[in-house]
């Protein structure tokens, strides 16, 4: 039987041709996008599941009133968590991931993800010790543990255990070497232990030092945690500064503001996280969900395409089924048989799916800036499922529609079904006329977001400007003045770029334009504290990057006292203060008593997401944040770009700094990337919205083929009595217009709704017009009547003779 089957379809496909190619084709679009989805899906959930202690470790969190959640906390809060019982481990932690060359005999190898935390590290992230002291790898003060893949770099063939190696300006002892097993919220390449002289209250005063992370025995008792945490945090900023002020607690709480604490769990750090809370970064849930939902419809609208095509189609096979009938077969023998060849067809689609997700993963993986493969167990088990419920729902509404022909009509040649199955067909259609519509429509308006992005005046011109990174030797930071240090050293390098023929000009500022630093600092001004954001800069970046003065003058050489405490606000902290005349005016901020002197152009900083933020703008020495630079911008000439690169990069490599890479940026292409997710997001829609429309006319190709080949004897009929072409055109093309009207009205108001809350991710946005609706409206009815009448055409022109015989 089972051999039969397959010399059925076998003929079958060789007679419809063009019907199995759309068949197979189209489910294999559809099941390739739900492959790349999958994938994507998989990878982004694996984080940390390989950790058994991801649902009992907590990052802990701090959002002061009118600030952005921080992951920084003060040495003071170790005593409150030491003394909270449901606390099985306290891990302080440094900066996440630092940067430095490190040093083993005459080898070096610079490392960028170099992390410096206490002793109890791996208990909350348990790596796999594969060499070296598996119980304790941070034993004692200045050991380190390497990953494996350092370790062969830096090692070769020598056994790391016991080595030393010169790292963030210390001899360290290799004491053990891990590998990771999976995706990692933290995934290091150098475990260190120094935390000793940075955890000393009397030495480490600051407000916001150190990340903190806890494994607690209970987690549902997090929330118990967390009020400690705000208690200590009120107890040691509150209650102590207003003491030291004078104040009554009540007073300091409302200028300082209120301590909120979260208590985020590892699980939820990859896609749930508040924040980047973690050196890894935050997967994108919005996009991933997107993503995921856009592929699911799609596979959808496959299936109906595919039950389209095969009810179509079963017109020609309809006397087949009837003579198969009188032979003996049941509808159940039927339904098997058809059934059968949907698992073929589901079959040969899922092969081509595999071969077309296998050539176009590299673009994929690069489009996604990850590099996943289809070399996973979870991944063949969802595709088994995916496999089943195709050919579930694709096999058996065509099975079940053919089974049911009238066996003595089919062989008389009377194919007509019920209405309830032509309605449903109709349904399907109308659905396929309403998801594209709306893919057309969506990828318009997401196409005029991110346009808009690119075309917004900024505030500032970064074309033509580099962002270098600036790496200063250890002996910089040791003893006193190092901000002096830094910035005499940083202006022997300005004075020595600016000599370069085809630099413009170069300055410097403690920020950047890839969104990640939205700190804010407190001012204090007629007693009212506000939370701005303070930026140290360098005479002349302001003019480098073309950013406009509205009122007063920036800080300039000839002022002795831009040195010392004159500032510039821009026009939104001017706002914020409610300062009608601000030039003279002073506030205080960070302990100093600082005078404005000029009112800056709001200018973006941050991504498109965020509001322009009040800044704050001072010489870097005034408040001696020398030490806190870490980059240097320079404006380059138009002519001989990439001659000027490679000569500040010949200058940089021989002069500044031999021992790291040199790197350096476009400052338009940095900012450009803080809203590059929603780029993508733009280009996976516009690819979505070509095989949405290829699908849906693949459904109506089908659809329209079935409905005038059903009506064959009816146009013959009309052309004998002497009906003219265009009115027979008319009669056969009105049904669709009509679905298609149907769908797009449908479609209309999801589009309004998904799409508008889409926009609320930006601070700056369009406002959805309705030319995007025309201009969908336009393009679909046109492929829509291309589709239909070719097909009425070819019908209307056919030998009427031929329909008439049956008679």
């Amino acid at each position: 039987m089972i051999l039969n089957y397959i010399h059925i379809f076998i003929y079958n496909l060789k007679h419809s041709k063009v019907f199995s190619a759309l068949n197979i084709s189209g489910l294999a679009i559809g099941i390739a996008g739900i492959i790349f989805a999958l994938l994507y899906w998989n990878d982004e959930h694996s984080f940390n599941n390989w950790n058994p202690e991801k649902d009992n470790v907590y990052q802990v969190l701090v959002q002061l009133t009118d600030m952005p959640v921080m992951a920084e906390h003060p040495v003071s809060l170790k005593p409150y968590l030491e003394n909270d019982p449901n606390v099985a481990n306290i891990v302080f932690a440094d900066s996440w991931y630092q940067k430095d060359k490190v040093v083993y005999k005459e080898k070096k190898e610079f490392v960028d993800k170099i992390i410096n935390v206490e002793s109890d590290f791996f208990s909350l992230f348990p790596f796999k010790i594969i060499k070296g002291n598996s119980s304790k790898p941070l034993e004692s003060e200045n050991s380190v543990a390497i990953s494996e893949n350092l370790a062969q770099r830096l090692f070769g063939s020598n056994n790391p255990i016991g080595q030393q190696i010169n790292c963030l300006n210390a001899i360290c002892t290799v004491n053990a070497i891990y590998k990771i097993p999976g995706n990692s919220s933290l995934a290091p390449h150098i475990v260190l232990r120094r935390m000793k002289d940075l955890m000393d209250p009397k030495i480490q005063h600051g407000l916001f030092s150190y990340k903190i992370l806890v494994k607690l025995k209970d987690p549902s008792k997090a929330e118990l945690t967390r009020q400690l945490l705000e208690k200590a945090y009120y107890n040691e900023i509150i209650v102590v500064y207003a003491k030291q002020a004078g104040f009554t607690n009540q007073e300091m709480e409302k200028k300082v503001g209120h301590f909120k604490v979260f208590m985020e769990p590892l699980s939820d750090a990859r896609l749930h996280s508040s924040i980047d809370g973690y050196p890894e970064g935050r997967g994108n849930y919005q996009f991933l969900v997107i993503m995921f939902g856009l592929s699911v419809l799609i596979l959808i609208l496959s299936i109906i395409n595919y039950i389209n095509l095969a009810t179509a189609n079963a017109i020609k096979r309809a006397k087949e089924v009837g003579v198969r009938k009188v032979l003996g077969a049941s509808k159940s023998d039927i339904v098997l048989q058809f059934i059968f060849e949907t698992v073929l067809i589901s079959s040969f689609s899922i092969l081509l799916a595999l071969v077309l997700a296998e050539v176009t993963l590299p673009f994929y993986n690069n489009f996604l800036g990850k590099n996943l493969t289809m070399i996973q167990g979870q991944f063949y088990l969802q595709l088994i499922l995916i496999f089943i419920a195709t050919v579930l729902l694709a096999g058996i509404f065509p099975a079940l529609y053919v089974a049911n022909f009238e066996t003595i009509n089919v062989l008389k040649g009377n194919f007509e079904r019920s209405k309830n199955g032509i309605w449903l067909r109709n349904g399907m259609l109308i659905f396929q006329f309403a998801i594209a519509s709306f893919f057309i429509i969506g990828s318009n308006i997401v196409y005029k977001q991110i346009q808009y992005l690119s075309n917004k005046d900024l505030g500032f011109k970064g074309s033509q400007v580099l962002a270098i990174n600036l790496n200063f030797p250890h002996k910089y930071y040791e003893g006193e003045n190092t901000g002096a240090k830094i910035f005499n050293r940083y202006n022997t390098i300005k004075q020595e770029l600016s000599k370069i023929k085809g630099v413009d000009n170069v300055s410097t500022g403690i920020f950047s334009f890839d969104g990640s630093d939205n700190s804010l600092d407190p001012v204090l001004y007629n007693e009212v504290l506000f939370k701005q954001r303070s930026i140290g800069i360098d005479y002349g970046m302001l003019d480098l990057l073309k950013i406009k003065m509205l009122k007063g003058r920036e800080i300039d050489p000839k002022y002795a006292s831009d040195t010392i405490n004159s500032v510039m606000i821009n026009e939104t902290s001017q706002k914020l203060m409610n300062i009608k005349d601000p030039i003279g005016k002073e506030f205080l901020m960070r302990g100093q008593k600082l005078k404005i002197i000029g009112i800056v152009k709001d200018f973006n900083l941050l991504s498109p997401e965020s509001a322009v933020p009040p800044m704050v703008f001072y010489h870097i020495k005034t408040l001696d944040l020398g030490e806190n630079m870490n980059m240097v911008y320079a404006k380059i000439k138009p002519e001989n770009i990439e001659n000027t690169i490679a000569e500040i990069e010949s200058f940089w490599k021989t002069k500044v700094d031999a021992e790291y890479p040199f790197k350096y940026d476009f400052v338009d292409k940095q900012y450009a990337r803080t809203y590059e997710v929603y780029t993508k997001q733009k280009n996976l829609f516009s690819i979505l919205n070509i095989v949405v429309i290829l699908i849906t006319l693949f459904g109506l190709f089908a659809l329209a083929s079935y409905s005038i080949q059903r009506r064959m004897k009816e146009i013959a009929i009309r052309k004998t009595l002497g009906a003219e072409t265009n009115v027979l055109l008319k009669e056969l093309s009105k049904q669709y217009i009509l679905y298609f009207l149907i769908g797009f009205s449908v479609a209309v108001l999801p589009i309004v709704y998904f799409l508008t809350k889409w926009l609320e991710n930006f601070a700056f946005r369009i406002d959805i017009s309705i030319i995007p609706f025309i201009v969908g409206f336009v393009i679909l009815l046109s492929l829509t009547l291309l589709i239909v009448l070719s097909r009425a055409y070819l019908a209307a022109k056919a030998d009427i003779l031929k329909y008439l015989k049956y008679e």
